[in-house]
């Protein structure tokens, strides 16, 4: 998004697996290549029916089991190896591979660190942004890279892994609670050398006193990485008579229905920016976030009651708010310097971010599943029904469109050789 990406929280990213060759990943292709297609400007990643797939120009190609950094550029992709897992790593930008290592048993990629360095593996994919996982008593957890397995952890309660901290010695987890039938659930940092989770610190630095830690039951709608990688945003909605950790501390009732959990990766801190009403009222499908290429401002949007907040990333505070025409379908949201684009249905809307005001729209072949804006701002790749189409932002004239089978969503920008 922007020429900046989200990912359905977590992370990281999902695993998927599609029709395609996977010569330039080096992943088992579970077919072969695809008909000629339509060479797309911009290399992309995509979520697939089945897979995270590599688009540039014309080639597809795709990885089973797959997570991605944010922006775009390695990717680790594990398989099916007999009773075990082969897993390696790949530089979309020029299509190198790691050799490939086998896990002991079977195992799929769940979060990646910012950088690429690492990656958490569970033995069952659970999206952080979509659903719970099944009551457990033990988490199996490994850490690797690309030369293998770096460690392993069995933490006892019900995990599910979310980031690695900055300097690689901490994974931030969500905890699930109660871990045999999970309701509600909570954000802990797992100390690598220990294995022990703990509690984050406040935005003051300072230790979250015990009892003090927020749990949630809401939806965790998507999480977008700062460009410094430093900060994670994390949309969540439904959320009515929610506590933060300032709430519990202070023992202010709170009632927020949605606000963006900011989560300092290096400093290990997090505090949540609150939302006006009506953000959370309406399907958390109809939310969507995008931060600018500078990082300073993240703009939440909610097409359902035609909302539009500025946030500063400085500040955490919401600096502005604005009323749009509402719409219905799922909200994606990409952002440049000066304009932010809000799709949903078969309509994109332009927004000029002087004024917060609407300063165009157009309508689309099919309902939108995903913004993305390429590094020049001279183009805006659009998601919709088993295709890619890219059109001039300013005018919304369509100027490409290739056909992509099994299409889900838009993820990212791919690296560039």
């Amino acid at each position: 998004m922007m020429a900046t990406t989200t990912f359905p929280r977590r992370t990281l990213l999902t695993a998927l697996a599609g029709a395609g060759a996977a010569a330039l990943v080096g992943c088992d292709p579970t077919g072969g290549a695809t008909a000629p297609a339509a060479a797309i400007p911009d290399p992309l990643l995509v979520e697939l029916a089945g897979g995270l797939g590599v688009l540039r120009g014309a080639e597809r190609r795709t990885l089973p089991h797959a997570v991605a950094t944010a922006d775009g550029r390695t990717v680790y992709a594990a398989a099916p190896q007999g009773a075990d897992t082969a897993f390696w790593r790949a530089d979309t930008a020029t299509g190198r591979t790691s050799p490939r290592v086998v896990l002991p048993g079977r195992w799929v990629p769940q979060a990646v660190a910012a950088h690429g360095t690492a990656v958490a593996l569970t033995s069952e994919q659970v999206r952080v942004t979509a659903g719970r996982p099944v009551g457990r008593d033990v988490t199996p957890v490994l850490i690797a890279d690309g030369g293998g397995v770096r460690q392993r952890l069995d933490l006892r309660g019900n995990f599910v892994p979310e980031a690695f901290t900055g300097d690689l010695t901490g994974l931030f987890v969500l905890e699930w609670l109660p871990a045999a039938a999970p309701d509600r659930y909570r954000v802990r940092v797992v100390d690598l050398a220990t294995g022990a989770p703990g509690p984050l610190a406040t935005r003051a630095k300072t230790p979250v006193p015990p009892g003090a830690e927020e749990e949630m039951r809401g939806d965790g709608r998507q999480a977008v990485l700062a460009p410094d990688r430093r900060t994670l945003y994390t949309l969540y909605t439904h959320q009515p008579g929610h506590r933060h950790t300032r709430d519990l501390v202070s023992g202010r009732p709170g009632n927020a229905h949605a606000f963006v959990h900011t989560l300092n990766l290096v400093e290990r801190w997090a505090y949540c920016v609150d939302l006006p009403h009506p953000f959370g009222e309406g399907p958390a499908s109809g939310h969507g976030m995008a931060i600018t290429p500078d990082g300073r401002r993240l703009y939440v949007a909610d097409v359902a009651s035609g909302g539009v907040a500025e946030i500063s990333t400085e500040e955490l505070t919401v600096r502005r708010t604005a009323t749009l025409a509402t719409a219905t379908g799922a909200a994606h949201v990409a952002a440049d310097g000066d304009r932010l684009f809000i799709g949903a249905g078969t309509t994109v809307r332009t927004v000029d971010l002087a004024g917060l005001g609407q300063a165009a729209q157009w309508r689309v072949r099919e309902p939108v599943a995903g913004l993305l804006l390429n590094p020049g701002g001279e183009r805006l790749h659009v998601g919709q029904t088993g295709a890619v189409s890219w059109y001039d932002p300013a005018t919304g004239r369509e100027l490409g469109r290739a056909a992509v089978p099994g299409l889900v969503a838009l993820h990212s920008l791919a690296g560039r050789a």
